[in-house]
């Protein structure tokens, strides 16, 4: 029970999200599929808190002592970034969201693709569905990638 409830705290955590949680739970014996299913709803349950409080908080903070230039930072620079996918994806924000989430890379994922799309007032829904389906496609490739890695060291 512990490896099941490890995997879904982990997707929760910014950065980390299930791009960790599945090559975990699955090198703690959870089947990949469980891994997978448990990831993916544990890596959405934060997106509507992150859209609908994230740039109000960081806007909050932006003048406070201790961290407003961290907040100032995060603001300026998901404004910024949200400006040039803008320009660049123009009427497909949709899929440059949905991709940008779905890639497992550092510094992308449900947190950072919701983060923006908040920043960028997309949408709630629009977001949240390309958020879903690009946390689905990661999980997928993370998945593929956990299964194949921990059966060739267990063989």
């Amino acid at each position: 029970m512990l490896k099941y409830i490890v995997t879904f705290l982990v997707a929760m955590v910014p950065v980390i999200e299930l791009r960790g949680a599945i090559p975990i739970g699955v090198g703690m014996g959870v089947p990949v599929t469980q891994a997978y299913i448990i990831a993916v709803i544990a890596n959405m349950i934060p997106v509507p808190f992150i859209y609908f409080f994230a740039r109000k908080i960081l806007e909050w903070g932006k003048d406070k002592k201790y961290v407003g230039k961290f907040f100032t930072f995060c603001l300026q620079k998901g404004e910024s970034g949200g400006r040039k996918l803008m320009a660049k994806a123009g009427r497909g924000t949709f899929l440059a969201l949905l991709i940008f989430v779905g890639i497992p890379i550092p510094g992308t994922g449900a947190w950072t693709g919701t983060l923006a799309a908040s920043i960028l007032k997309i949408d709630f829904k629009r977001s949240v569905l390309a958020v879903m389906l690009g946390v689905m496609m990661a999980g997928v490739i993370m998945a593929l990638v956990s299964g194949g890695i921990f059966s060739a060291v267990r063989s």
